[in-house]
């Protein structure tokens, strides 16, 4: 997962650490090549103790170059954050998330005080991992959020067209049976040919509950049914179902709303795929914009070889990337882990 974007900023690891261990070595020469005033050395009066053994030549040779002290300046790294914001560019991290990226990197690294036997890939690896955590956030941690909220924890799945997100909501359905939780799922996608169809065939499956009217109906009714069912069952969470449509068409957006005010919903998930770039980024902000959006998922994972949705997503409407789609199978879904994402990319 992520493979061109893991490649890309492995090899811009490399440059930052080369860049300042060229400083070091710049630096270095100059500090050697100062001369320090010795004394010549009193004979000793007779009959007095010995002096104390002045520093060894490797005591000074230490103190001189291994244990000195360099501070990296913007001029050193300067070149190699120019390739790094390149790097995340091609990568299709939006460009506000390439921004803040370069500028944590930049603080972390410049003024920096560094010993010149100290590791250089240690102290890179550090600036790039704590800019890309800080634009990730923390993730979200569902069954956390299930085990402390009251039940039924109602779910509203919304998401433009085509991007998976009936199989996701079975998917997620999957998920939390095997965490051991109690599921009804709600047909809420009464617009589109056969929806209400292909989340019966999910739902039989997953051996998981499901409410539906026909179609054409309004799917606000159906969420409502859905919700009633869980409280009459002690059901512990619903995932409701709704029709992808787009940030565009003001009529189906007004109806999520109505859907929203209805339900009630105690999460709303927001579905896009990873492959879709800068599109996701903004699609996923107008959709956060008109009906609210608590957490993301992103499908197609697996075929996303840039990577920057993810990162783009997260940062940009400032809400925690829930899962990961990576394949078709009901078990193909991830829950998004911050730093198991930053410790693949910079493969440390």
């Amino acid at each position: 997962m992520f493979t061109g974007l893991k490649e890309r900023l492995q090899a811009a690891r490399n440059r930052l650490g080369g860049s300042i261990g060229a400083a070091a070595t710049a630096q270095a020469p100059a500090a050697a090549g100062q001369s320090t005033p010795v004394a010549t050395p009193s004979p000793a009066p007779a009959g007095t103790a010995p002096a104390q053994a002045g520093p060894t030549f490797t005591d000074k040779v230490r103190l001189l170059i291994i244990d000195r002290e360099l501070v990296v300046s913007d001029k050193d790294v300067a070149e190699a954050l120019e390739e790094l914001e390149m790097t995340l560019l091609e990568s299709d991290v939006a460009l506000p998330v390439t921004d803040a990226i370069i500028a944590d990197v930049r603080k972390s690294l410049v003024g920096k005080h560094r010993k010149i036997g100290e590791s250089v890939d240690s102290l890179v690896v550090g600036a790039l991992k704590s800019a890309l955590l800080n634009v990730l956030g923390k993730g979200f941690d569902l069954t956390a959020y299930i085990k402390s909220h009251e039940r039924p924890v109602k779910i509203l799945f919304t998401g433009v067209n085509g991007t998976g997100k009936t199989t996701t909501v079975a998917k997620i359905g999957a998920y939390l049976k095997k965490e051991g939780f109690s599921v009804v799922i709600g047909a809420g996608d009464t617009f589109r040919a056969g929806a209400i169809e292909q989340i019966g065939v999910h739902a039989e499956r997953l051996g998981i509950k499901v409410i539906e009217h026909q179609t054409g109906a309004d799917p606000s009714a159906v969420l409502f049914d859905t919700v009633q069912y869980a409280i009459a069952h002690k059901t512990d969470v619903v995932l409701a179902d709704t029709a992808g449509r787009f940030h565009t068409k003001s009529n189906l957006m007004s109806q999520l709303d109505k859907i929203r005010r209805v339900m009630k919903p105690d999460l709303i998930v927001y579905v896009d795929e990873a492959v879709a770039g800068n599109d996701a980024v903004v699609r996923a902000a107008e959709f956060d914009r008109t009906v609210g959006a608590d957490a993301i998922v992103l499908t197609k994972a697996d075929m996303d070889s840039r990577g920057g949705a993810a990162i783009s997503i997260a940062h940009t409407i400032g809400k925690p990337l829930l899962f990961l789609g990576t394949g078709q199978a009901y078990e193909d879904i991830m829950p998004f882990d911050p730093d198991a994402v930053v410790e693949e990319l910079l493969g440390s």
